[in-house]
């Protein structure tokens, strides 16, 4: 999958400024970006993941714990590390996480493995997007949309820095700290100021007006585009090859 790149992007220094003061300090409490359709905002977000460091992440872990921070660890990597074993480690690419409008309680903060449950009768945890997204960017397009109670849980683990499971008899806790960017187009309603409140920044995008940054918009998307296709001949000559 071909990512628009960040520096490419024409404007919004504002909104760069600040995605890229939440990806040196999450502390700050996320991002919202708010403009029409059209603007940008999802490229945007999805060019940041690309120019971000890799991060090291406990290999056998669901929960991207932090090998060398005891304080970012779940239970299970914290008892491992008290008990003096070595952690696997293992290096990936900053990982963004769309959550869709449409997602439950359960996929949000996890749940028991069913299948686990059924065939080997151990209760097995299946983690939900706040620990696919721990140590990432999480990522919420149409954030006015989003259900009311899933949208406090979210920003309640966010604003902790914890998530915690408590289903069927498990009690569970892993880290939940995560970039936290949200978009929303104001003509389809306004979001509520509770939720407002615990976004860190605010941005409010517009399009271009200037008619010499809509041409070099234009003159940017279309080498992208020129690009990828290059890349894509190259790729199938190399596989038929």
């Amino acid at each position: 999958m071909f990512t628009y790149p960040f520096s490419a992007i024409v404007g919004m220094e504002k909104a760069k400024l600040a995605l890229l003061c939440n990806a040196v300090n999450p502390q700050i409490g996320g991002v919202l970006l708010k403009g029409d359709k059209g603007t940008g905002k999802s490229t945007l977000v999805r060019a940041l993941a690309k120019i971000l460091p890799k991060i090291e992440i406990v290999a056998d872990c669901p929960f991207n714990c932090n090998p060398r921070n005891p304080l970012e660890m779940c239970d299970g990597c914290y008892k491992r590390y008290e008990s003096g074993e070595e952690l696997p480690v293992v290096e990936r690419k900053m990982k963004l996480v769309d959550m869709p409008l449409s997602v439950t309680i359960d996929r949000l903060v996890g749940s028991i493995n069913v299948e686990k449950f059924l065939k080997e009768g151990v209760r097995a945890l299946q983690p939900g997007i706040s620990a696919e997204a721990n140590r990432g960017i999480l990522y919420i397009d149409e954030v006015n949309l989003l259900d009311d109670y899933i949208a406090d849980c979210l920003l309640d683990a966010a604003a902790m820095g914890w998530n915690i499971i408590e289903r069927e008899g498990v009690s569970f806790k892993h880290t939940s700290r995560f970039i936290l960017v949200g978009s929303m187009n104001p003509e389809e309603g306004e979001l509520r100021p509770q939720i407002l409140d615990r976004f860190g920044l605010y941005v409010d995008i517009k399009a271009p007006d200037n008619p010499e940054e809509r041409v070099e918009i234009i003159k940017r998307v279309e080498m992208f585009h020129a690009i990828q296709k290059v890349s894509v001949r190259n790729t199938r000559n190399l596989i038929s090859i």
